[in-house]
């Protein structure tokens, strides 16, 4: 029996991914599914570029008649895994599968496509409150220096840069005696996946994230921010995502407030280079020229007509 198609549709920040998933969405029969780590929370929307959506009936995060699944659906203040979203994407791919609608996978954090593309398996190691509370009393630097000694395999292959991938891998080796990526292993792949980078030339990319954040600002970023600080701490994953973790500098008084949104531009910009880096690695990426609709939607059909 062939394998379920699936389409993937990413890329770096700003680069249109939302845009396109959604017009091939209208096209395909489709239904959306979320990659994106910083979109699954509620009440951060202008901070994670969240498309303008309602809940229909309290079910399904609705946006211009599309379903997105997996968006808007984690309070700020809890944890959400590597292995939640697997779990959860695999169940709405399913489902959607079922209904005989077309998957399409919209995001850029690299880890969650390749947990789906590839069927990772995930250590289910449970949240340690008190690892963590430790480890929040340290600078990021200290917990680098701690992963290199104690799993040094995870420490080449993770983005050192984000505290909460440093956190979870110190967190997997210290509570198994295991080292994190070796615990990371692929069964074989349950769908048939096209994926569709989009690349942009640098200088195109960087204008519109610094448009893009000019943007934010425009619409409400900091007071957004604002509310979330009398409800959350800094300290928690959720809030230390670009674009909160920024202005929260300005809210504090550690900088003024032009200052924190050059230093978000610059962040956003070196992020987007990060994630470049990630997806340039897996070789089945088919990458698209400006987020090219015809050509998408000629790739599909094709896709879709095989077998």
């Amino acid at each position: 029996m062939p394998l379920p198609k699936i389409i993937v549709i990413l890329g770096p920040t700003a680069s249109g991914k939302t845009d396109l998933g959604l017009a091939l969405a209208k096209k395909f029969n489709g239904e959306i599914v979320s990659a994106d780590s910083r979109q699954v929370y509620k009440k951060m929307d202008i901070g994670t570029a969240k498309p303008i959506g309602e809940w229909e009936n309290k079910k399904v995060f609705v946006v211009e008649g599309i379903p997105h699944h997996l968006m808007d659906i984690v309070d700020p203040k809890k944890d959400f895994s590597l292995a939640d979203y697997k779990a959860m994407a695999t169940k709405s791919i399913k489902d959607i599968l079922s209904r005989k609608k077309l998957p399409i996978v919209v995001g850029g954090t690299g880890l969650y496509i390749q947990a789906l593309v590839e069927n990772l398996d995930i250590p289910k190691v449970a949240p340690n409150k008190d690892l963590r509370e430790e480890f929040e009393k340290k600078k990021l630097p200290e917990l680098i220096v701690m992963l290199e000694k104690m799993d040094p395999e995870t420490a080449e292959k993770i983005d050192l840069k984000n505290p909460r991938r440093v956190l979870r891998a110190l967190e997997v080796v210290i509570q198994t005696g295991k080292s994190f990526s070796k615990q990371q292993t692929k069964s074989k792949p349950v769908y048939e996946v096209l994926q569709i980078g989009i690349d942009l030339p640098r200088e195109e990319l960087y204008k519109r994230i610094n448009t893009r954040v000019d943007g934010q600002i425009a619409e409400g970023l900091i007071e957004e921010t604002k509310k979330l600080a009398k409800k959350y701490k800094w300290t928690l994953p959720s809030m230390s995502g670009i674009g909160y973790k920024q202005i929260g500098f300005y809210l504090r008084g550690e900088m003024t407030q032009n200052e924190a949104i050059e230093i978000l531009k610059r962040d956003t910009r070196r992020y987007a280079k990060r994630q470049m880096t990630w997806f340039k690695r897996d070789k089945s990426i088919i990458w698209i020229k400006n987020s090219d609709l015809a050509l998408a939607d000629k790739m599909i059909k094709e896709f879709l007509q095989k077998h």
